[in-house]
């Protein structure tokens, strides 16, 4: 993945297999907090959705490399038993976003694996990440492949932050999970709608962006 400060991102990652990554609604909420402990240091998350063998995030990126000291005590480390990759120190200065990823995905992915009695990897191996507003073209819209269905827009470069931002919460419904986006528990459509303040998202900044009902904010 490449970042570059300023600009937006799709963030998406599957189970390995396509094998579910949630299993019970603890299991979402603690996700959640790896998101706010490990990604919001690096971006503004406008948007996201967990569903049961996925997840998506619409980040603004505001550093890609941040000095460890600014970042909490509980993300310092990789965790000892990671099934994903070798524990380590790390005396390098800096953190990139990058980096900050990888620790979050293998941290959770220890958590599960001691939960259902798992071994081995709990993601597909390579997290995809696409920028929707960079100046050298926005990344194709979604494929046709086991994350997402393509989606064709009349004018991408204008509209492509808004249909993200709307596939990301419609998600659930797309699925079959249910009817209405905001009856999903977990993704940012409540937040929008008014129906929980949630914290994670920021609402101010994504208005910038994309439609949002004026109720919402």
């Amino acid at each position: 993945m490449k970042f570059e400060k300023g600009y937006i991102y799709h963030i998406y990652n599957q189970g390995n297999n396509r094998q579910r990554i949630f299993f019970n609604s603890e299991n979402y909420l603690f996700f959640l907090n790896k998101i706010k402990t490990h990604i919001t240091p690096y971006a503004d998350i406008l948007a996201w959705c967990l569903m049961p063998n996925h997840f998506h995030l619409m980040v603004l990126v505001n550093e890609v490399s941040l000095p460890l000291n600014k970042l909490s005590m509980s993300s310092k480390y990789i965790e000892p038993n990671s099934s994903e990759g070798v524990a380590q120190s790390e005396p390098l200065a800096n953190r990139t976003l990058n980096q900050t990823i990888g620790i979050m995905l293998r941290s959770y992915t220890n958590a599960i694996n001691k939960q259902e009695n798992f071994t081995g990897s709990l993601f597909r191996r390579t997290t995809k990440a696409e920028c929707i507003n960079c100046p050298n073209g926005i990344a194709p819209s979604f494929y046709n492949t086991e994350f997402a269905t393509k989606i064709l827009v009349s004018n991408p470069e204008i509209q492509y932050l808004q249909v993200c931002f709307e596939y990301i919460h419609k998600n659930p419904v797309n699925a079959g999970l249910v009817k209405e986006e905001t009856e999903w528990e977990f993704s940012s459509a409540q937040d929008y709608a008014g129906i929980r303040n949630g914290i994670l998202v920021n609402k101010k900044i994504a208005q910038e962006f994309v439609i949002i009902a004026r109720d919402s904010l």
